[in-house]
């Protein structure tokens, strides 16, 4: 009689801890929130493992040059043409002269002219080299830059086919070591100063030729550009 009875003792015990095992997996389930398995997974992995420390973004500068210009100095940034439809551009003080989105660039010699003083834009213009005649134009241009101006002149495309001397003189008075050396499509950029002088560190002319064995683009040579900081004139 004893040993049925204590068979029925154990067979409750083991019903009685059973639920109870059941009853307490269901209250953690409901307590716990659900987490996805890779997360808990990665939570174990990342145990004592060393923080990554991520460099802080660089802060843009000016013109998008790599460093700021000093105090009391202007940034300028020319940028040929490269191809048929990278277009040229000119930045000074980290605003866009000339370029794509400012819809004021085209075939030819766009130029800018800037108030040194004051450093603003005075007037923009582009001069096709390779249909109609603009060579003249494009010299009274130059030459009614008021004194204390800065010249910044980019090519896109051709800025060639129809230069004439009239104009290369005007470029060349300004400065220029390479206008006499352009050839058809040729990329070139060019900074001068009107009624003043440049420091003579400063980049201010560069020039590269079409070549159908070196060219970026098919029929066009590889973009170029310059980039620097000019002083501003003492107060």
């Amino acid at each position: 009689m004893r040993s049925v009875v204590g068979g029925t003792f154990k067979v409750l015990f083991l019903f009685f801890t059973s639920l109870c095992a059941w009853y307490s997996g269901y209250l953690l389930a409901e307590l716990i929130p659900e987490v996805p398995l890779s997360n808990a997974v990665y939570s174990v992995q990342s145990i004592g493992a060393k923080p990554v420390i991520k460099a802080p973004a660089p802060k843009r500068q000016k013109c998008d040059h790599w460093t700021p210009c000093p105090q009391n100095t202007y940034a300028y940034r020319l940028l040929s043409g490269g191809g048929r439809d990278k277009y040229a551009k000119i930045c000074f003080e980290d605003e866009l002269l000339i370029g794509e989105k400012t819809g004021n660039v085209a075939r030819g010699i766009n130029i800018a002219i800037v108030n040194y003083v004051t450093g603003k834009v005075i007037e923009t213009r582009f001069f096709d080299m390779y249909e109609g005649d603009n060579s003249g134009p494009m010299t009274k241009f130059i030459q009614s830059a008021p004194q204390k101006s800065l010249l910044f002149m980019v090519t896109h495309d051709d800025g060639s086919s129809r230069l004439k001397d009239d104009a290369k003189n005007a470029i060349e008075a300004l400065g220029s070591k390479e206008i006499r050396n352009m050839k058809f499509r040729s990329s070139w950029v060019f900074l001068a100063s009107k009624g003043f002088e440049l420091p003579a560190g400063i980049e201010r002319e560069k020039i590269n030729h079409s070549d159908n064995k070196k060219n970026r683009y098919s029929g066009w040579p590889a973009e170029i550009q310059i980039e620097g900081c000019v002083p501003r004139e003492p107060s």
